[in-house]
Formats: C-alpha cells, structure tokens, sequence
C-alpha cells in the first residue's frame, strides 16, 4: 500500500514514477507441476486398450460405409475416400490414446491429492482430503481384461471430484484405501 501512496505523491510531485517491481514470470507448465514430488503415472495399459477401441471402430466403421456404399452407389472412388478419411481419423487416434496416457498422473501430497491430465487443454485437480466424501473404484469387461481400473474422488462439489482412469488393480486397490485412511483422519465423511 505504501508503494501505491508514493507512486501518487511523486507523479503529483511531478518526478518519475516509481513502478514496483515486474513479478517472475513461470511456464505455464510450471503451473502444473507438483511441488517437491513427481507423478505418479497411470498404467500404460490404458494405451493399449484405448488403441484397440479406436481402431476396432474405425475398422468397423469403414468396413460398413465400404459395403454399403459398394452396393447401393457402386462408387469405388467414394469407398478409397471414406477409407482414407477413416485410415486418418485411426491413426490419429493411435497417435491421441499415447499423448493422453502419458499426460494422466497423480500425487499423493501430505493434505492433498492432486490429479493432472490432458495434452492442449491442461487440467490440475487438488482435493483435500478433508473434503473428500467417498471414493470409487470402477472397471468395465475391457478394463479387467487389461487389468486397469478408474479410481474416482467424490466430494460435495461436483467441479472438484477427479478421475484417475487406467490404474493397475492392485495400485487402484491400494489408493482406494489410502485415500480412504486419510480422509478419515482429516475429519471427512467417508
């Protein structure tokens, strides 16, 4: 505040103004980084799984747009094009389900469990666990056939629960109960 007062005085004064100093400016990655630990990546497992739902339905998806427009149109030309489009769309997808793995991570901090994910649009997620209401395991056929599982946090806001898909079952088993410890002692209701 005093810093404010002289910048008024002395620009009334007419002497050079006094600007206080620029602040440091950080990456914006800086912003996503945890402090004093690393991340704790998910299972690259969730790669492999996500590869195969993306090519299978690119798969069956050309094969039925590739029948049927040979025999209602008969237009090969038309057929190679859709393929190509949905070769791209599939290696696309090949290229995504890498880049999203390897952004997914969590951290276990003394108040906190902070979550991170995405690639363009970064998204850091920091849940006390004081006001964590429950926590959810959860794994579909595929998911157990890969041996991953999605643990979800729950609190009374909706904005704040966090997702950590793709968890080996053991490591999912062990989260859920250590999260489960810890919001019990910090005074949450789980």
């Amino acid at each position: 505040m005093d810093t404010w007062v002289h910048l008024s005085i002395s620009h009334q004064q007419g002497s050079g103004v006094k600007w206080p100093p620029q602040p440091r400016l950080i990456g914006v990655d800086d912003l996503f980084a945890p402090p004093d630990h690393e991340w704790q990546r998910v299972s690259i497992r969730l790669r492999y799984l996500r590869r195969i739902l993306i090519l299978s339905g690119c798969g069956f998806l050309a094969l039925a747009a590739a029948i049927a427009l040979l025999i209602f149109t008969g237009l090969w030309w038309l057929v190679v094009l859709i393929l190509i489009v949905v070769g791209g769309v599939a290696g696309w997808g090949w290229f995504w389900a890498a880049r999203n793995q390897a952004n997914w991570g969590y951290v276990e901090d003394t108040d906190e469990l902070m979550v991170t994910c995405g690639v363009a649009f970064k998204r850091l997620v920091a849940i006390p666990y004081g006001r964590m209401q429950f926590v959810d395991v959860s794994a579909g056929p595929l998911d157990r056939l890969f041996g991953i599982a999605t643990v979800t946090l729950h609190t009374a806001s909706t904005e704040t629960a966090a997702d950590i898909p793709g968890l080996p079952a053991d490591e999912a088993t062990r989260l859920r109960n250590r999260l489960t410890e810890l919001g019990e002692a910090h005074g949450a209701g789980l």
